[in-house]
């Protein structure tokens, strides 16, 4: 969910970097990337919710990509949050760099490392295991060459790692900016499709073993275009046709177009995994959830298109909307179906549609209260609230038998009762989410990303679900200093979350 943020304003030929993406652009030297959403269309092998320890309490994952390490700026970290019986907390935690014992590599300046992640069982021995890249790594001589890490589940949790070699690094650069784990040909192994600046994307397949070795590979060329910025954005990984083989949507720049507009394509799942000759293209948006919405034993896609029309005269993106909205796209037997739009001016969802607010710039799916329907959670990081600019906001719709269910929707920020902290300038609360069951109870509870708390050093909030709802009771924010990520450099920790 591995994912490239937030694109809130179209320019001509390009999406342009705005607000929350823009600053963190200016520290990461333009990487800002997310990853996401959660896939709970899951097929018989990838979890709806990671569990690196397999002690059936789902385990998360987030980003301190731009973290200072062993004095090197922006070298990157990642921190992997345990589930526990009283939720997330920074006792039960793992915090890794490219210093970290068993980790290949070392830490160097701007490697990104860990802003990018994917989780599942590779070698298949029962424990999930961690996909982390370091997209901006210099790999033997060659700039922004990028590497991909493997890191291995086991009853301890996260242990070692192995690199994944690059099987065409003079095609591409910024290997691992995209990743997504699924079973795309359904054979009962989990596979990994890697992205690039190229628009080749890379299937290992069968298994990875923890040498590094999968058990075979293909690739798959989606119509998007190549080359720095662009290749494949995003992917997200899910069922969509209910064929228990994972299907993949793919986020880039269209080929087909004057100004090469962001756009989404479904590629389905086959006995031979991913097939282009399947493709369809999906209503536009940057971040992308799966998630059976309806119960109907298919997999619905969520995108979430957080950009304002433009002002200036320049071309407007098609579709756009003011505030920011999300496209639910209902999944069937033929694939994505029918799709329904949803705005903060949509009868039950909570504040209003408004510049800026870039509503649908994050989001996460599960099933909060256990009634196997999944509920969506939407961020509106750009949110002002009496007068607080970019404080941010995060808005809770559930899921029903019809479909989204607007009616019943919660919203929270920082002011809110019972959660921590207060609405201050820039915090961007919602830049990302995701909802994961870190207790065990079979209810998914929510963590969010607050990248801009304590001037980008960032912070996450825990809120559980009381088994109905998500709720403020049991609440708890975690600081950067509280996981062990230095504030040197504006970490900027909770800006991803493992897919």
């Amino acid at each position: 969910m591995a994912k490239h943020k937030r694109v809130p304003a179209p320019s001509p030929r390009r999406i342009r970097l705005a607000g929350a993406t823009a600053a963190v652009a200016a520290l990461t030297g333009g990487l800002f990337v997310s990853a996401a959403s959660t896939a709970t269309a899951a097929d018989s092998v990838h979890h709806s919710d990671a569990d690196f320890n397999n002690d059936g309490m789902g385990d998360v994952a987030y980003s301190a990509g731009n973290a200072t390490v062993a004095g090197k700026t922006g070298a990157g970290q990642i921190v992997a949050l345990y589930g526990s019986a009283s939720g997330a907390d920074s006792a039960h935690r793992k915090t890794v760099s490219q210093e970290s014992a068993g980790i290949p590599g070392s830490a160097e300046t701007n490697d990104a490392f860990g802003w990018v992640s994917a989780y599942g069982d590779f070698n298949g021995d029962g424990f999930d295991d961690l996909a982390v890249s370091a997209q901006l790594e210099d790999v033997s001589g060659d700039k922004d060459g990028g590497a991909v890490t493997l890191m291995w589940g086991s009853a301890n949790g996260l242990r070692g790692g192995t690199t994944l070699k690059d099987p065409a690094a003079s095609s591409h650069d910024k290997w691992g900016r995209a990743l997504a784990a699924g079973d795309f040909d359904g054979d009962g192994t989990e596979d990994l499709a890697v992205g690039s600046t190229s628009s080749r994307i890379h299937v290992f397949k069968d298994g990875i073993s923890t040498s590094g070795t999968a058990g075979g590979r293909y690739t798959i060329t989606p119509d998007i275009q190549s080359g720095d910025p662009t290749g494949p954005l995003n992917l997200t990984a899910g069922d969509v046709n209910g064929d228990k083989r994972t299907d993949l949507v793919v986020d880039g720049y269209e080929t087909d177009s004057e100004y090469g507009w962001n756009t989404n394509y479904y590629v389905p799942g086959t006995d031979n995994g991913l097939a282009v000759s399947g493709a369809q293209e999906l209503k536009r948006g940057v971040i992308t959830g799966i998630g059976d919405i309806n119960g109907d034993g298919y997999g619905d896609i969520v995108t979430g298109q957080n950009w304002d029309p433009t002002t200036d005269g320049s071309p407007s993106i098609p579709e756009a909307g003011t505030g920011g909205k999300i496209h639910v796209i209902y999944g069937s037997a033929a694939g994505p179906a029918a799709a329904t739009a949803i705005d903060q001016n949509s009868p039950g969802v909570p504040g209003s549609s408004e510049r800026g607010d870039w509503f649908g710039g994050e989001l996460s799916l599960g099933d909060i209260n256990g009634d196997g329907r999944t509920d969506i959670v939407v961020g509106s990081e750009g949110e002002n609230l009496a007068g607080v600019t970019n404080t941010g906001s995060v808005s809770v719709l559930y899921g029903s038998e019809s479909g989204v269910a607007t009616t019943g929707a919660q919203f929270f920020a920082q002011s809110t009762p019972g959660v921590p902290g207060s609405d201050e300038k820039d915090d961007y609360f919602g830049a990302e989410m995701k909802l994961t069951d870190l207790t065990g109870d079979g209810r998914a509870d929510l963590t969010v990303g607050a990248i801009g708390e304590n001037g980008f050093n960032g912070a996450l909030t825990y809120l559980p679900s009381d088994g109905t709802r998500i709720t403020t009771a049991g609440a708890r924010s975690l600081s950067t200093t509280a996981v062990g990520v230095s504030t040197s450099g504006q970490p900027v920790f909770g800006g991803n979350a493992a897919n």
